[in-house]
């Protein structure tokens, strides 16, 4: 891998994600971005091998970017690098291309092993979306939930961490309580107030409270 673009809004999750990715390939160069707008522009500029892409961007999803490599760097393999493990994130960054999904929250021995396996490859899919998709294609077609309430309603995780939140935790005190790493906890907290529209703690204390997760 000589060039691999990494597109991650949040500061120290790209560079801990840079440096993973420089243990598995260390003469690799890397482009970073931090909007959909940044990688479309550094597609058009430079030829990619691997693209590491996060889908909740500032200004947009990262499966426009997938699609963009599709169609103009089709050699380019795509792999999202993502908190969301829920079908209605996986198929459209499938569909759109993407060679491999991979979870954030997972060990970081395991993302570094599954970054390996792209040399010979092998699509690295984290253990959970490989069972989502044979699930998904071993069962009859079910009909979808409507977009627009997917789009708006907290996964039972971001739940999870919204409470926290309100009560006035830390991203550490809330990544140990829920076993993750503290910057998981900063991407969740990231999808949390883009969801409700909201730009403090203070505000999400307040919408914690109109959704009744204080009785929980």
């Amino acid at each position: 891998m000589k060039n691999i673009l990494l597109l991650e809004d949040l500061p120290e999750i790209r560079a801990w994600l840079r440096k993973l990715v420089l243990q598995v390939f260390p003469t690799a160069q890397i482009a970073e971005g931090a909007r959909v707008a940044d990688a479309l522009a550094l597609v058009t500029a430079v030829k990619f091998d691997l693209a590491l892409v996060d889908l909740g961007l500032p200004d947009g999803s990262g499966v426009d970017v997938v699609t963009k490599l599709r169609d103009v760097q089709p050699e380019c393999q795509s792999v999202v690098v993502t908190i969301h493990d829920d079908d209605e994130h996986l198929f459209p960054a499938l569909q759109a291309g993407a060679f491999g999904y991979i979870l954030k929250e997972q060990p970081r021995e395991l993302i570094t092993e599954q970054l390996q396996r792209i040399s010979q490859g092998e699509p690295p899919l984290s253990p959970s979306i490989a069972r989502r998709v044979m699930a998904h294609f071993a069962s009859a077609a079910k009909p979808r939930a409507d977009a627009n309430l997917i789009n708006v309603s907290l996964t039972e995780r971001e739940t999870e961490v919204l409470l926290r939140v309100a009560k006035g935790y830390t991203l550490p005190e809330i990544g140990v309580q829920l076993g993750l790493s503290r910057h998981t906890i900063a991407d969740y907290v990231k999808q949390i107030y883009r969801k409700l529209n909201v730009s403090s703690r203070a505000e999400a204390a307040l919408e914690a409270q109109r959704l009744g997760l204080f009785g929980r």
